[in-house]
């Protein structure tokens, strides 16, 4: 049983069943023993890889689609260029290499600031960035970002954020809570507590027995922070997350350590526990602050981008083991068996401003 395992089970027998979001919370960002303040979760070493830690195609195409973003909304000086929930800092690196190549006045100009709440997670972002020229400012919210148009980035960010769990029991949505069995193991239980019915999708109504819906009030409170300071300053930002594009029933609550499932109550503090983010939910935040809401599949905005143009440049003058990983890493990042089609897009941008590969229409 982990230390934070037993803690929980002496929590639960004091005060009773915790729901889902609470267990999420402990077991992520515990200060003594959650998983992000605790260990390095990033890379082989780790228990899984982002996108960034695959290939720097990845942040170099952000990083255009940042600059396309900045120049459709007419250049804005001053600027803030930030990432949200940013790793070991390797996206953050790439885009930096890559702004300054684009325009070294914009990479001079602009203010850089990674939005990060783990103290063990901004050291080693520091030492990623340490070589970079531009000077990178940490901060634990956005509320303390400079009152300036923001151009902002996400990835895998929302996966973390703590969800609602309700199960259908007769004709009603009962909270899924955390709780003892008769002998003394972490389960799943049906509390007391309900849900409006008017938050849930279309489908569910149809839902049989037993069945679970996800409703995640912290990620739309985060994505409604978000909205409101672009709608307030002006900018731009991208969120890039597996998930769906579609509200729905079912499950995603799941754990992952040294790259493999396992049982979300087996080792709390020591596995990655995520969700899959629905979309369409944050979408509707963006829309509801008067602004654009573009969708996607990470594929398709890849390749939209130009990852196989890149890939040929970075392969032009490689060894045919190079241009074997860079095809390689291309397929993963983009490839409909991988991560491109499970993996979702959402571009925050200006009512009626258009930045490839997203249509004005989107």
């Amino acid at each position: 049983m982990t230390r934070l395992k037993a803690r929980i089970v002496d929590l639960i027998e004091a005060l009773g069943p915790i729901p889902v979001n609470e267990y999420m919370a402990l077991c992520l960002f515990d200060p003594a023993d959650g998983y992000y303040t605790t260990r390095e979760p990033f890379g082989a070493a780790g228990d899984f890889i982002t996108a960034p830690e695959i290939s720097q195609m990845f942040g170099e195409l952000v990083a255009v689609w940042l600059y396309q973003a900045w120049l459709a909304g007419g250049r804005p000086m001053p600027v803030t260029i930030a990432e949200i929930g940013p790793g070991r800092g390797t996206l953050m690196k790439d885009m930096l290499r890559t702004l300054s190549r684009l325009d070294p006045d914009l990479a001079n100009g602009a203010t850089f600031a990674m939005i990060e709440a783990s103290p063990r997670l901004t050291e080693i972002q520091k030492q990623t960035l340490a070589a970079t020229p531009f000077p990178v400012r940490w901060h634990e919210t956005i509320g303390t970002l400079p009152q300036q148009p923001l151009l902002i980035v996400g990835n895998e960010l929302f996966d973390a954020v703590p969800i609602r769990q309700f199960v259908r029991a007769g004709a009603d949505w009962r909270e899924r809570m955390v709780g003892l069995d008769d002998g003394d193991n972490l389960g799943f239980f049906a509390g007391a507590g309900s849900v409006d019915p008017t938050l849930l999708s279309e489908d569910a109504g149809n839902a049989p027995q037993g069945a679970i819906v996800e409703v995640a009030p912290a990620r739309t409170a985060l994505m409604a922070a978000i909205a409101g300071r672009i709608a307030g300053h002006g900018g731009a930002g991208l969120f890039l997350d597996y998930g769906h594009l579609q509200p729905g029933v079912g499950d995603t609550l799941q754990a992952l350590r040294r790259h493999n499932h396992e049982d979300v109550l087996a080792n709390p503090g020591e596995a990655d526990l995520t969700t899959h983010v629905d979309f369409a939910a944050l979408a509707a935040i963006v829309r509801v602050h008067g602004l654009d809401a573009h969708l996607s599949t990470q594929g398709h905005f890849l390749l939209g981008m130009g990852i196989l143009e890149r890939a040929g440049r970075l392969g032009a003058d490689a060894s045919r083991e190079a241009r074997q990983k860079i095809a390689d890493d291309v397929e993963r990042l983009a490839g409909p068996q991988a991560m491109g089609e499970l993996f979702k897009v959402l571009a925050v941008l200006p009512r009626g401003v258009a930045v490839r590969p997203f249509a004005a229409a989107d």
